[in-house]
């Protein structure tokens, strides 16, 4: 008789939004080089106004299926990469469901991966963008990665409110996913 073996796969979430104070779009620029966040804390304390960890979301069905895809060199894939992958956010405070296909809100905001990201550390995926000044200024209730403009494919959806941006603030929000 064969040995049990769980061939169950998870995946966990942790989003993270650090905000500042950025009038001159100084802060924006660095983060957007891909400098380290605890780095830009560091240089620019007075001028952060915190951060807020959250975690958990909802998987998505068609971002779940174009990831298998790409697993298996189905077609013509866009991966979650550097070139294509963006984190979007929007006002929308409807529930996620894994059958959405986009953020709810009718004109979400999406923002290109900051220099160096995606980021890979063992079994952990990390995507971070930068929203500057002029940027998603508005209620912050719904997150999620994409594969980018034209292949548009959500991996997830996230829905908790975290405040609402305002001009003359950089707000920089991460995504780490972690499979085991």
């Amino acid at each position: 008789m064969c040995p049990r073996i769980n061939e169950g796969i998870s995946i966990g979430s942790r989003w993270r939004i650090d905000k500042f104070n950025d009038q001159l779009g100084l802060i924006a620029k660095l983060l957007r080089k891909g400098m380290d966040i605890e780095t830009v804390i560091k240089i620019f304390r007075p001028f952060y106004l915190g951060s807020e960890i959250f975690e958990a979301n909802v998987a998505l069905n068609v971002g779940l299926q174009y990831l298998i895809e790409v697993i298996c060199g189905i077609g013509t894939t866009t991966k979650w990469d550097n070139t294509n992958a963006r984190l979007g956010v929007g006002s929308n405070a409807t529930a996620a469901d894994p059958t959405q296909t986009d953020l709810i809100d009718a004109t979400p905001t999406w923002k290109a991966m900051d220099a160096t990201y995606p980021q890979r550390s063992a079994q952990t995926a990390e995507w971070r963008s930068t929203f500057g000044s002029g940027d998603a200024n508005e209620a912050w209730n719904e997150f999620a990665v994409d594969n980018g403009a034209t292949a548009h494919k959500l991996l997830n959806r996230k829905v908790e409110s975290k405040g609402t941006k305002a001009s003359g603030e950089t707000w920089t929000l991460s995504l780490k996913i972690t499979f085991s």
